[in-house]
């Protein structure tokens, strides 16, 4: 008698998953900065991104309005199988892990930890709370400095980053250590 199988609903069959290669912006400018930021890639990295370079760390000016203490921040390439929205939502609740809520706090203000997607592979998004490529990467050189680190002939929109980042203030902005941060 031939082995009874399982009723069809239960087999299971491989799908095909593209991997997308993500650039990741952390900034940190409250409390341990360099601790917070290299616990918040180990929670990245044990909630199933691959981390495939990061950059040094950098100690940069706050940007915005609101009188605050300097930033060290770094960028992190990753690769993912999640999309655009659920990787937004897995990085959200990386920064609830470290206490921050969105709801209540100022805009442009100080932060324990923050994570910005700057790219998701070549795909462009625009809805109401997700915009990539990040919208005002190219006016930030604290973030264009890491990323042309790890991939200084990236182009984004038809311009290359290290171009962007030449027409750009870079004062103020120090590599604190070349050696990335460890999960």
């Amino acid at each position: 008698m031939p082995p009874k199988l399982p009723p069809e609903f239960f087999v299971r069959r491989p799908r095909t998953v593209e991997k997308r290669l993500a650039y990741l912006c952390l900034g940190s400018n409250l409390g341990d900065r360099a601790g917070t930021m290299a616990k918040a890639v180990g929670l990245i990295a044990r909630s199933g991104l691959k981390i495939v370079a990061r950059s040094s760390l950098y100690e940069t000016p706050p940007w915005g309005p609101v009188p605050q203490g300097p930033y060290l921040n770094m960028v992190v390439a990753v690769e993912t199988e999640l999309s655009a929205r659920e990787l937004l939502h897995m990085l959200l609740g990386v920064e609830h892990a470290f206490g921050r809520d969105r709801t209540r706090e100022v805009r442009f203000g100080p932060r324990t930890i923050d994570i910005d997607i700057l790219l998701y592979g070549d795909e462009v998004v625009a809805e109401p709370d997700l915009e990539i490529p990040h919208p005002r990467m190219m006016e930030r050189a604290f973030a264009l400095i890491p990323l042309s680190e790890l991939a200084p002939d990236l182009m984004i929109e038809g311009v290359a980053v290290t171009a962007a980042l030449a027409g750009l203030d870079r004062s103020g902005i120090v590599k604190v250590d070349s050696r990335p941060v460890s999960d």
